[in-house]
């Protein structure tokens, strides 16, 4: 991971933020180690891919991603992109958002999605269709789209469609993340939407560690 002081000069970080220029949201709502990893595909560097639950392991110290569980939105050549998905903030997203008159009398919350471009939002939605201008995660996960998508979530809320807004996000250079797993101090969960809107962030963690297979393999 990259701390926000390097991440300016990091191999790799043009594009890595090439990728994110896809779909975040133009810049116009602006708002704000180790032991051996066994042979388990969980803990394996080429079980890294999109759609995937990264998750920290305890001897992780690096306050940007202790206790984090970070959905990869994006990986390849260029980098890895990710969202942390268990920092909710005390910000509601109206406070955020306050010209989006939908938002009012609502309590979203606003989640820190990692280091990178804090003052950027990007919008993560489970949907049946495709929303206009986003990109898929995995099947039926979107990153990116429109603010009218948002404002229909919220108006005619259909019973498994919600969203998660984040400001800022995870970056690694290329093959960075790979050499990190390679350390043992992160763990790969298959794409569970679930986890992702409908846990409750506060437990996500433990509830992830608890989940793989092999827990032991991480350093504590």
């Amino acid at each position: 991971m990259l701390p926000p002081s390097e991440h300016s000069n990091a191999p790799g970080l043009t594009g890595a933020r090439r990728v994110m220029a896809t779909f975040l949201l133009g810049g116009l709502l602006t708002v704000l180690h180790a032991v051996p990893a066994l042979a388990g595909k969980e803990f394996a560097p080429s079980s890294v891919g999109k759609g995937v639950l990264l998750v920290a392991g305890p001897s992780l110290d690096d306050p940007n991603f202790r206790q984090a569980v970070v959905l990869i939105v994006e990986h390849g050549p260029e980098g890895t992109v990710g969202l942390i998905l268990n920092r909710s903030t005390k910000l509601f997203l109206s406070d955020a958002l306050p010209d989006l008159t939908v938002l009012k009398g609502t309590s979203y919350r606003l989640f820190a999605g990692g280091p990178v471009e804090p003052s950027r939002l990007l919008l993560l939605y489970r949907l049946k269709e495709p929303p206009a201008d986003a990109r898929s995660v995995f099947d039926g996960v979107y990153v990116g789209g429109t603010t009218k998508v948002l404002e229909s979530i919220v108006t005619q809320a259909k019973p498994s469609e919600t969203f998660r807004a984040f400001a800022g996000f995870a970056g690694w250079a290329p093959r960075q993340l790979e050499a990190e797993m390679l350390l043992g101090v992160w763990g790969i969960l298959p794409p569970d939407s679930f986890s992702i809107f409908d846990q409750d962030p506060a437990t996500l963690w433990l509830d992830c560690l608890s989940r793989l297979q092999a827990p032991r393999v991480i350093s504590n």
